[in-house]
């Protein structure tokens, strides 16, 4: 009988498979955008659902046809921008000039960091303008409300979001007007935009080469004599050592992830929650109380996991037209 040969499995494009530093992700590229608006929002995943829609796809065999697509339900309570941060360029990359903090932050706050006593905004902003000269980039600080969501926790997260604008000078500009100021999904993206969504990943823990890799597991003898889940070979004599790129066991899931153009179907307020809320909510999470947002597809994480929506970085050539939704199913659906 013929043996089967066939070329390793499992790809180490993401190796080291390390776990996550932190649950929140840090977003590093932000696309160039001219208009004066934030470049990512942040929500949290409730579930998944599908909806009947107009098929907007001028190449699809379906055109202007009604078809059934599966979408995640992310809730976005409004997000805060409580400070601003400008960045100098040096010969080891950007570095931090200054930050600019809101007035009257949120109390909630004080879980994650240490508020300042008599701060000073005026001479914040002050030194911030006198700096602007060599200012190479400019950001916000955001942080969400997740006591308003079905998400058991208080502790906001905070992010550092990119902004708009055509050099760094009207970037501070636009972001000294935003500061402070609550922001909903409406007031970041629209209907039919494309976005890449970064979160991390559900953690799976130690598991085994061939769920890790999708090794083919042993048969005939080799399976009989000594055990069939594992690698046949981790390496020759010469060179005496085991490679990196060899599947072996360790941590599975929990990685930070970013999936690249996501449609958004639909961006709603809080005043529309019944119709997408099934009766008695979602598994796992409960009821919708804010705004929220159908994006098509998956979505990376576990529900409750926070998810970052960032405007897309590589969009070109894809259409980014709302679609008409007739039907958003409200029954309840179990294990999603």
């Amino acid at each position: 009988m013929v043996r089967h040969h066939q070329p390793r499995k499992g790809s180490v494009a993401f190796s080291p498979r390390k776990r996550a530093k932190k649950e929140t992700p840090r977003i590093h590229a932000w696309p160039s955008e001219d208009e004066n608006k934030l470049l990512a929002l942040a929500g949290y995943k409730v579930g998944m659902t599908h909806v009947i829609l107009v098929d907007n796809d001028k190449n699809s065999p379906t055109f202007g046809m009604d078809v059934s697509t599966a979408v995640t339900v992310l809730e976005v309570p409004p997000i805060v921008v409580m400070g601003v941060r400008t960045y100098e360029k040096t010969s080891k990359g950007l570095k931090v000039i200054t930050e600019v903090l809101a007035d009257n932050l949120d109390k909630e706050l004080s879980r994650k960091i240490s508020l300042p006593k008599n701060y000073n905004q005026e001479e914040a902003i002050e030194k911030i303008n006198n700096a602007a000269e060599y200012t190479a980039d400019v950001r916000v600080l955001i942080h969400t409300n997740p006591k308003l969501a079905s998400v058991p926790k208080k502790k906001p997260e905070i992010i550092e979001v990119g902004i708009g604008g055509k050099n760094p000078q009207e970037k501070l500009a636009n972001a000294l007007e935003l500061l402070g100021q609550e922001l909903n999904g409406e007031d970041i993206f629209s209907e039919g935009q494309l976005v890449d969504a970064v979160a991390t990943t559900k953690g799976k823990g130690f598991q085994g080469p061939v769920k890790r890799w999708g090794v083919r597991i042993q048969y005939g003898k080799a399976a009989r004599s000594s055990k069939a889940r594992h690698v046949g070979s981790i390496g020759p004599w010469t060179p005496s050592r085991t490679m990196w790129t060899v599947p072996m066991a360790g941590q599975m899931g929990y990685h930070k992830r970013t999936e690249f153009n996501k449609k958004i179907l639909k961006i709603a307020d809080s005043s529309k929650v019944d119709e997408v809320n099934p009766d008695g909510g979602f598994i796992k999470y409960g009821l919708v109380k804010n705004g929220y947002l159908l994006v098509k597809g998956s979505l990376p994480g576990p529900t409750k996991r926070l998810v970052i929506l960032r405007k897309a970085i590589r969009a070109h050539g894809k259409s980014q037209d709302a679609p008409q939704i007739n039907f958003i199913s409200t029954k309840s659906k179990q294990g999603v």
